[in-house]
């Protein structure tokens, strides 16, 4: 990147300045994000030296364009100053001579500042001109963006079911990716059920539960939710039906109860404080100073990794959709929280169903059906004991995790 910028310093440094503010924010931008990654790995030496000859390009950049900035002024003035002696001299002549008048002489003066002072301007917006382009290259790249996910332009079909999510054939895969993420996935999980996706990391399982609020579109085959089609769906109507926590729970600067009515804007404090007794928050949330109306950070860094796994859950249970997805949002829990917080929502979503994707076997050991993915595909599908009997990659999981004498034991129990 650094030769390319010092190529076009030599071709035109206004061109290279605007280029290397452009790199110059992204890796500023990239360094303030990554910091705990450089400190984890002990590079803050490299990023220092990266970050200074970033600098060093960038100021002989500048200075070159300061240069040739600076020398439009004085040659514009003195342009000016020189135009209007000469037009003087030679005026002041013919009005001598009478062969121009007084008022003539002083228009013509009037008529050449006025586009010299056009010239200065000119000059003024030319310097400007790098970071104009830069910031209007930024927010073309945002503007014609094109957008894949549209409404549909017809009413959306009456429901035949009320939360059920189905799968049919599904096949998806990545933008200009080489292979499908997923294939042929077929399900169908109705209300009051729980429905689990687990498999090696990189086999699908968040790819698959980002096709049911239309985050993404299939490629091949059909999802359904309380049997219409999600293309068929508004947007807004789609998403107003799924209480969705995504694998990065994001808080957003603000306060608790700010945060938890995003899942529902007119929530009282009762709502707030069932939402949080089923996501198993009371206990920090109450004894924040505050409590509802504790401050949040940006990006909730104020709280834990498992603090924020419980608000975002909270959130989306002050929705009470129809159907809860949750993509591995139980990750940072310990198990005596985990297995309280999976009765409180049993208990509490009635005939919603339930997606949940999982690493842990105990997670989902009570789910009504488990999906076992591998390479994007369905490898097995079954209750948990029927998997410790039927699926091999299943039952290796199952072993690792929980050992491979209670896995004899549960076996041996059937």
């Amino acid at each position: 990147m650094g030769c390319r910028v010092r190529f076009h310093v030599r071709l035109h440094p206004y061109r290279a300045q605007f280029l290397e503010r452009i790199v110059h924010g992204r890796v500023f931008l990239e360094t303030l994000e990554g910091v705990r990654v450089i400190r984890a790995f002990n590079k803050q030496q490299h990023e220092i030296d990266r970050f200074g000859e970033l600098n060093a390009e960038t100021a002989e950049i500048s200075r070159k364009s300061t240069l040739m900035t600076g020398a439009m002024y004085p040659t514009a003035t003195a342009l000016f100053g020189f135009t209007t002696v000469g037009t003087m001299a030679v005026g002041t002549y013919y009005v001598a001579t009478g062969s121009m008048q007084t008022g003539t002489l002083v228009s013509a003066v009037q008529y050449i500042a006025t586009i010299l002072i056009g010239i200065v301007l000119m000059a003024n917006v030319v310097s400007l001109f790098p970071s104009a382009f830069a910031c209007m290259s930024r927010i073309a790249e945002v503007l014609e963006a094109e957008v894949s996910i549209t409404d549909p332009k017809k009413e959306t079909p009456a429901k035949t079911s009320r939360g059920t999510v189905e799968f049919r054939d599904v096949t998806f895969s990545y933008p200009g990716a080489d292979e499908p993420v997923i294939k042929n996935i077929s399900f169908t999980s109705g209300p009051g059920e729980t429905t689990a996706i687990i498999g090696r990391t990189g086999c699908g399982k968040s790819s698959v539960v980002k096709l049911i609020p239309r985050l993404y579109d299939t490629t091949v085959g059909q999802v359904l939710v309380d049997g219409v089609n999600v293309r068929d769906y508004k947007q807004s109507e789609l998403r107003d039906a799924i209480g969705y926590v995504p694998q990065k729970n994001v808080l957003f600067t603000g306060d608790i109860a700010e945060n938890l009515n995003w899942g529902n804007e007119n929530g009282t404090e009762e709502d707030w404080a069932e939402a949080c007794r089923i996501s198993c928050s009371s206990e920090f949330v109450e004894g924040k100073d505050g409590v509802y109306h504790a401050d949040v950070a940006q990006g909730g860094t104020n709280f834990s990794g498992g603090q924020r796994q419980r608000l975002a859950i909270a959130r989306a249970v002050m929705k009470k959709p129809e159907v809860y997805i949750f993509d591995d949002s139980f990750s940072a829990l310990d198990m005596k929280t985990d297995k309280q917080l999976r009765q409180n929502l049993q208990e509490s979503m009635g005939e919603a169903t339930m997606i949940v994707v999982a690493q842990r076997v105990n997670t989902i050991m009570d789910a009504t059906r488990i999906l076992v993915l591998e390479n994007g595909e369905v490898t097995g599908m079954g209750t948990h004991l029927e998997l410790l009997k039927s699926c091999q990659l299943y039952r290796e999981i199952a072993e690792i995790q929980l050992g491979e004498e209670e896995v004899r034991r549960e076996l041996a129990s059937v």
